[in-house]
């Protein structure tokens, strides 16, 4: 058995007697393209910590603005559904809907007579206010 010096402190063992094996050389590629990332990053701090960020926050954006479009399509659909509903019942009555608000007809005048009725303006006592400094002693 040989060893095989890698970039890594520790000596591997290959296999078959100083033949290196598959396994041996996929575990060097692996271990080499662990380090260059590991390098990469290190030297280039936005590809590690702000391509994240602004992926995840326009992804975000994206994902948001999807849910939001099937809420107001659902909100679309309910309203047409009750619009539908109103129909029928106009359709199904000739005077307009059923249980209809009628208003009563009243005119200013009357309301007027009837504020005048319930409030009398001559019936009314003089009530003195204190001033600001008569409640303080001193």
């Amino acid at each position: 058995m040989t060893t095989v010096e890698s970039g890594t402190s520790r000596p591997r063992k290959t296999s078959h007697g100083g033949i290196p094996s598959a396994a041996d050389a996929t575990a060097k590629v692996h271990q080499s393209a662990i380090g260059s990332f590991k390098r990469w990053g290190r030297r280039h701090p936005f590809v590690r910590y702000g391509l994240p960020m602004i992926s995840l926050t326009v992804f975000g954006a994206l994902g948001l603005g999807h849910l939001l479009q099937g809420s107001k399509d659902i909100a679309k659909v309910k309203d047409d559904q009750e619009w539908e509903i109103i129909e029928t019942r106009k359709a199904l009555s000739r005077t307009g809907p059923v249980n209809a608000y009628n208003p009563k007809k009243i005119s200013l005048e009357q309301e007027l007579q009837a504020v005048q009725q319930k409030v009398n303006i001559d019936d009314y006592e003089y009530k003195r206010i204190p001033k600001p400094d008569e409640g303080r002693s001193g």
